[in-house]
Formats: structure tokens, C-alpha cells, sequence
């Protein structure tokens, strides 16, 4: 585990984006992990953690955590945010972590659309191999060995 230096914090990160709808609960959050442990995304990705998100932001990592692609990777479901036993409010946590990220240039403009559509393609794909699965296996087996390479 890397250090972190104090210099490098901002105090003032977790009341920005407390001030963001949905964020007003932040700092009740006492890291019990249900958020986490409820989430699929990270279920298969072990760098994706909630938890570890809103702890730094609490601690005023605000450039670790605004500039990093793992922010990007919540498919926004509400699992953590119908688990949490404090209300806080994780899916909108990333939309306002995401909305400053575009803010203070360490996001493209277009990346909260382009991630966006790409939740959709993915229903639209999981969709299908779900209709190929129940109605043709051989056509399933097809579709999920030319996906495969996608999925590691």
C-alpha cells in the first residue's frame, strides 16, 4: 500500500460533493463494506470498491479519484445504494464524481454519453445471448465463444 501525503489532500473535496444532489449523505458512510459486497461490478473486478472510493474521497484524494478509469466502471444499478444501511446514495456519488471529473478537464465531455451508451449496448448484447440461450444453445455457444475474448 502506497503512502499518502497530506500535502496532496483537499479538505474541501468531500463537501463538494456532498453539495451535489445525492451526495448530501456522504459523510454518514462508516465503511461496513455493504456497499461492496453487494455490487457486480465489483464482484468480477476487484479494482472496483465503493468502499475504497468513498473513503477517499472523504480523506481529499480528489485527483486520485476524478482522473481514474475505475470511477467509470459502475453500470449505476442501485444495489449499493439499496443496501446501505446510512442511505448513502453510491450511485449518485459516481454520477457527481463523474460530472466534476468532465468539470475540471480530467474527463472528456463526451465520456459520461459514450459510457452511457455502452450500459445500453451491453443490455442489448446480454439480451440477446440470454434469447440465443433459451431458444437455440447452438446459437448461444457461437455467440459466447466469439464474445469470449471481450469478457477476460
Amino acid at each position: 500500500m502506497e503512502a499518502i501525503d497530506g500535502k496532496d489532500l483537499d479538505p474541501r473535496f468531500k463537501y463538494d460533493v456532498a453539495a451535489h444532489a445525492g451526495g448530501e449523505n456522504l459523510k454518514l458512510c462508516f465503511a461496513c463494506g455493504t456497499c461492496t459486497a453487494g455490487c457486480p461490478v465489483s464482484e468480477i473486478d476487484p479494482e472496483f470498491n465503493p468502499r475504497l472510493i468513498i473513503r477517499q474521497v472523504l480523506l481529499g484524494m480528489r485527483k486520485e479519484v476524478l482522473s481514474s478509469p475505475v470511477l467509470w466502471r459502475c453500470v449505476q444499478c442501485y444495489s449499493c445504494t439499496a443496501k446501505c444501511p446510512q442511505n448513502v446514495k453510491f450511485r449518485e456519488i459516481v454520477r457527481a464524481l463523474r460530472e466534476m471529473a468532465v468539470e475540471e478537464g480530467l474527463a472528456e465531455a463526451t465520456l459520461p454519453d459514450e459510457v452511457e451508451e455502452l450500459g445500453r449496448f451491453a443490455q442489448r448484447v446480454r439480451r440477446n445471448l440470454v434469447n440465443a440461450l433459451v431458444s437455440d444453445r447452438a446459437k448461444y455457444d457461437a455467440m459466447k465463444k466469439e464474445l469470449a475474448p471481450l469478457a477476460e
